[in-house]
């Protein structure tokens, strides 16, 4: 995912918008042009549709919605088209040119949710970081918008349909604002202070949880344990088990307040769940092959760095290279940032990797331009947790 290809978003749309349209009315409409509906200039060729991009506006539900806790604010867009017609002798108000349109508005029904598929590369690194899709909706176009709109040495009305493509995407170049974590002794790479997190929950009947310590929990090394307690009401009954997110934890001791449980090593392994916050529940097994399931609580699974190691590129093509090694460093599906961090500040945040073991044990971030000399503290954030070890690398 590179966020600072998303400067490019607005364009991509529109070259996404002319290719499926394009690809789905081929033998209909020989071109899609992209600008305001004019009779004649470069590149006009007719049969065809003209998409005209005439308002840019930001998406109220999204103004203030963040990537990631810390990191600035992107812009969400709302991109505002009008598709006009155009039959073979140049005429849009044509019994040919409304046939057109009206093919043109069955494919962008069809559409709805634009996909990114067999998209030019440089179209896709400006699109594919938006983590919504991309949906197309029909707006109420009236005449005096029209009229508006196509104002020109002609002033000829066309008939027209407007529609919007939203939430387009574009992040800042803004350093995010990344700290050390509260409660963590660095010096030490141990944890000090931890408070839990209480939400409040609805009753239910079976078990029920009402607590659980700690909140954040990071897989321990093979030779040590980590420990999971649950706190609740009727977790002394018969038949139960302990699911986080996919993942199911082995209970060692069962009380009717509490659950004691311990992290697998499918955890640590890291082939069945990723850093994150998952969700946790109690669940019975019943008759008939049903279960009762608890209410459900939230557990921070935290990524692991070990060791942190920094190594100048041979070829000379990059900078130099970051390797991470741990546990939960992530897959290429998971939202992962690597931040330098001196002084109090943040130096630099990177979000493009390369995944070196399968098993999340390693990581390779590529450093593009050339950082400043010195030791820093490396952040690792994986889906929305950061790691609580920041280890030091020095970079020559």
């Amino acid at each position: 995912m590179a966020l600072a290809d998303t400067g490019k978003a607005i364009g991509a749309v529109s070259q996404l918008l002319r290719d499926r349209l394009l690809a789905r009315l081929a033998g209909t409409v020989g071109n899609v042009r992209i600008g305001k509906p004019e009779v004649t200039g470069e590149g006009i060729t007719n049969p065809r549709l003209n998409l005209f991009l005439y308002e840019i506006q930001l998406d109220p539900n999204l103004r203030n919605r963040s990537l990631d806790s810390g990191q600035p604010t992107p812009l969400w867009l709302i991109l505002k088209y009008l598709l006009t017609a155009f039959d073979e002798t140049g005429d849009s108000d044509s019994t040919q040119a409304h046939e057109f349109l009206g093919e043109g508005m069955r494919v962008l029904q069809e559409l709805s949710f634009l996909p990114l598929s067999s998209l030019a590369s440089d179209a896709l690194e400006s699109l594919n970081p938006n983590p919504e899709a991309l949906k197309i909706t029909f707006d109420q176009t009236s005449s005096e918008l029209i009229s508006k709109l196509m104002q020109g040495p002609d002033e000829q009305y066309r008939c027209s349909i407007g529609f919007e493509v939203r939430p387009v995407m574009i992040a800042t170049g803004e350093l995010s604002s990344y700290s050390l974590l509260v409660g963590v002794d660095y010096t030490t790479n141990r944890v000090i202070a931890d408070q839990g997190i209480k939400i409040p929950v609805l009753p239910s009947t079976g078990p029920k949880i009402n607590a659980i310590a700690p909140s954040k929990i990071a897989p321990p090394p093979a030779s040590e344990t980590a420990i999971l307690m649950i706190q609740g009401s009727n977790l002394a009954l018969s038949n139960l088990s302990v699911r986080l997110g996919s993942v199911e934890l082995m209970i060692v001791a069962q009380s009717p307040d509490s659950l004691k449980c311990e992290l697998n090593d499918n955890i640590r392994d890291g082939s069945a769940i990723s850093a994150g916050s998952h969700p946790i529940c109690v669940v019975q097994n019943i008759a008939n092959d049903k279960t009762r399931s608890s209410n459900l609580w939230v557990v921070n699974l935290l990524p692991v760095v070990t060791d942190v190691e920094f190594s100048v590129d041979p070829t000379a093509q990059i900078f130099g290279t970051l390797t991470l090694e741990g546990f939960l460093l992530g897959t290429e599906r998971d939202d992962v940032f690597v931040v330098l961090y001196q002084a109090g500040e943040t130096v630099r945040m990177f979000d493009e990797f390369e995944v070196i073991s399968l098993d999340q044990t390693q990581l390779q971030v590529p450093i593009l331009d050339a950082v400043p000399s010195g030791t820093y503290r490396v952040i690792l954030r994986v889906n929305g947790q950061q790691a609580q070890n920041s280890p030091e690398v020095m970079i020559p």
